[in-house]
């Protein structure tokens, strides 16, 4: 892989948004800077807000967009703009991460380090710079996800083989690119090469876990994943999710669900892979009854402004505004 002119890298960006609003200028704005091609698809987003945003870039040569009237899920939409892209290199970034300067040559350093490395992944922080989960972790298998759910990782320090966590951000940051299960679907880099051998996101997972597994195949296969600590990108982490966030959690556990079937039911006993189901679910109650709570506690103080907000005697017919596409 050689830089382009100007500066710009070989790489093709694939942007999958869903009501990020400003935030999707933000990414766009870093992303043009360092690629020779920025692709974004869009699932489904209120008109609004994507108009803004399109309208701003309205007319970039480096910039392909696909709309879609129905949300088609992360990994599908991943692998629509992947369809679009036509550089050696995809970088399938969340709407929500800006890149740092300079991030976007980092990884493909990384990505050009070895023949066998095909995915590499950047440092995830947020506003403040504080590095975020998941950006380098091991693969949470069922009883690594039944020591954390169960608090076992505190024996890790005198059984580390035994009760060790799969997040790895609490490490000292390696002094260079380090060799990882997984990184993040959030900031993930692939070889094209390398992402036609493992056939592509499994369309399967509509949201969560769909990054796991693509590092699970991309380890079957042969081909080495690494995280680039030079390579940061600030992630304002459930901005995207924050209008539907029950709709996003019933699909984060589903494909948690999906994950584990996939990958480990052979291997496991049945009785442990019980347990983690009933754990995903048991999380989900969790988080059901937390929102419910929240609601109700809200509800008395939300209740005049909503009675007394006006209302058409009639229905009013929604309007949609056109919107540009490829």
């Amino acid at each position: 892989m050689t830089v382009a002119p100007a500066g710009l890298q070989p790489v093709s960006i694939v942007v999958v948004n869903h009501n990020a609003g400003d935030l999707l200028a933000e990414c766009l704005e870093a992303a043009l800077a360092q690629a020779r091609q920025v692709v974004l698809v869009d699932n489904a987003s209120e008109p609004g807000p994507l108009e803004q945003v399109l309208t701003r870039f309205a007319g970039h040569e480096r910039l392909v967009v696909r709309l879609s009237a129905v949300n088609s899920g992360f990994a599908a939409a991943c692998n629509q703009g992947a369809a679009l892209a036509g550089e050696p290199a995809i970088l399938f970034l969340n709407p929500d991460c800006t890149l740092a300067a300079g991030s976007l040559a980092a990884l493909c350093r990384g990505l050009d380090s070895g023949a066998a490395v095909g995915m590499v992944g950047g440092l995830l922080t947020d506003e403040q710079g504080v590095e975020q989960g998941g950006a380098r972790r091991a693969v949470p298998t069922p009883w690594r996800s039944f020591v954390r759910g169960f608090g076992l990782a505190r024996f890790a320090d005198r059984w580390p083989r035994l009760f060790s966590d799969y997040c790895l951000h609490r490490d000292p940051l390696p002094a260079g690119p380090l060799d990882v299960e997984a990184v993040s679907g959030a900031c993930t880099m692939v070889k094209r090469a390398a992402f036609a051998d493992v056939g592509g996101w499994d369309e399967g997972f509509f949201l969560h876990c769909e990054d796991l597994d693509l590092c699970m195949r991309f380890r079957s296969r042969g081909w080495r994943i690494l995280f680039v600590p030079d390579a940061p990108a600030v992630h304002h982490l459930g901005m995207c999710g924050r209008s539907r966030p029950l709709f996003v959690e019933w699909h984060k556990h589903l494909g948690m669900i999906r994950f584990y079937r996939k990958h480990f039911r052979h291997q496991y006993p049945l009785g442990l892979m019980g347990l983690v189901v009933l754990g995903v679910w048991l999380r989900f109650a969790g988080i059901v009854s937390r929102h419910a709570v929240r609601v109700a506690w809200q509800f008395p103080a939300r209740a005049p402004a909503w009675r007394s907000t006006p209302r058409p005697l009639h229905p009013v017919p929604a309007t949609t505004p056109s919107l540009p596409s490829t």
